[in-house]
């Protein structure tokens, strides 16, 4: 079935079979699976198996890729369900970067590629990373990377170092961004090529980050590459085409990453109201308060706003169209109503909201790096800006649709 043929009440069906997940198995399981020990790696399988067993499976893929996706639009509708919990995206095999290596695979790997790397990263079997950012570089302009790819008889070399490569410890392979034709135009100079994890000369490193302090897919690694040798036919795509594919995968992964805040701001606010209600000060309930109506009030805003945005970008992508603009503006405005809504919820929620007694102290943590990562506020606002001036010297002016 494809997007267009969803009614909304379809929607509503395929949210309600998440949320019923959730309810069963993850948020009774929340404080266990954040522990990150031995046990909540058993109990990561067995949810897993749950998920996968129920149908709710790889929702970012199509069928064809061996996932259950049905497009964008139903995905954003999902992720309200799916982003309340960070563990929830794991659970059914939708994280980043995973998502978006699934997707790139998909659309630009050959069938080999596909059935030795995609498929048991679909199936659940394995766990991949994007090795992309560099320390010595602007990782907001991957135009001007510095790890080397050259070629050598039937083989790529590949010498660089990479970190926030997020969730490199234990992954399978990695899909690595590197210069193979230093002296041609700045976006046909690099390549992307996957690497074995196991491949002599990789060395991987976990790279301590805000709100992530575990091990494995919630890790954010640097990575070293010494010398390391990989087949011909590990390139992914053609030669030249790494800043393509780049484009390709990280405009999907922003809005994959908004339909998660999504969840997170909807469950900080219902924490926020209920708290309101419930927290007795000076005479009365937080509630009646007009500083914490005020941010209520706000806060609802803010959530719709970002709520209607992502849903009018995820159509678009549906109906084949680029979305660029879209996709920027929402990454840099749901950035930081993310960031506002949680700290409300905080507030209201007093010391207790940066307890562990509280998912807000996690969320928090987390929320921070949301201005950073798969591109700094900044420079969104600054594609979003550059390309409605654009149409306004050529005299088309901008329309809002």
């Amino acid at each position: 079935m494809s997007i267009s043929e969803l009614a909304p009440a379809e929607y509503t069906e395929l949210r309600a079979e998440y949320r019923a997940f959730m309810d069963e198995h993850i948020y009774p399981n929340e404080a266990a699976l954040a522990r990150e020990d031995d046990a909540a790696d058993m109990l990561v399988r067995d949810l897993r198996a749950r998920a996968k067993e129920a149908g709710l499976w790889a929702p970012h893929l199509p069928p064809e890729a061996g996932g259950t996706g049905r497009g964008f639009l139903a995905y954003a509708h999902l992720n309200e369900e799916i982003g309340r919990v960070t563990w929830a995206q794991l659970i059914f095999n939708c994280q980043a970067p995973d998502a978006g290596n699934g997707e790139i695979l998909h659309e630009f790997g050959t069938d080999e590629q596909k059935e030795r790397f995609l498929r048991p990263l679909v199936e659940g079997d394995a766990r991949s990373f994007f090795s992309m950012t560099e320390p010595d570089v602007s990782g907001a302009d991957p135009t001007s990377l510095r790890t080397i790819a050259r070629p050598d008889g039937d083989e790529w070399v590949i010498d660089g170092r990479k970190w926030f490569s997020s969730g490199a410890e234990g992954a399978a392979f990695g899909i690595v961004m590197a210069v193979t034709d230093p002296d041609a135009d700045a976006h046909a100079r690099a390549s992307q090529i996957i690497v074995p994890s196991d491949t002599p000369g990789v060395s991987i490193e976990p790279v301590p980050v805000l709100g992530h302090r575990g091990r494995g897919w919630s890790t954010h690694c640097e990575v070293d590459y010494d010398n390391v040798r990989v087949p011909r036919e590990n390139l992914l795509g053609g030669r030249g085409a790494g800043f393509l594919i780049a484009q390709k995968r990280l405009g999907p992964g922003r809005i994959h990453h908004v339909m998660r805040w999504l969840g997170q701001m909807q469950r900080a606010f219902e924490l926020m109201c209920r708290r309101a209600l419930e927290r007795e000060a000076f005479g009365g309930p937080l509630a009646e308060k007009q500083t914490v109506q005020n941010w209520i009030a706000d806060s609802a805003a803010e959530i719709q706003a970002c709520r209607l945005m992502t849903l009018d970008a995820a159509h678009k992508i549906d109906a084949g169209e680029d979305a660029r603009v879209e996709i920027s503006l929402i990454k840099f405005y749901a950035a930081d109503a993310l960031s506002k809504v949680i700290d409300r919820a905080v507030q209201v929620h007093g010391a207790l909201g940066i307890t562990d007694r509280s998912p807000l102290s996690h969320m928090y943590a987390v929320a921070r790096g949301a201005h950073i990562y798969d591109g700094p506020d900044e420079v969104h606002r600054m594609v979003v800006s550059r390309r409605i001036l654009k149409a306004f010297a050529r005299g088309d002016g901008w329309t809002f649709s």
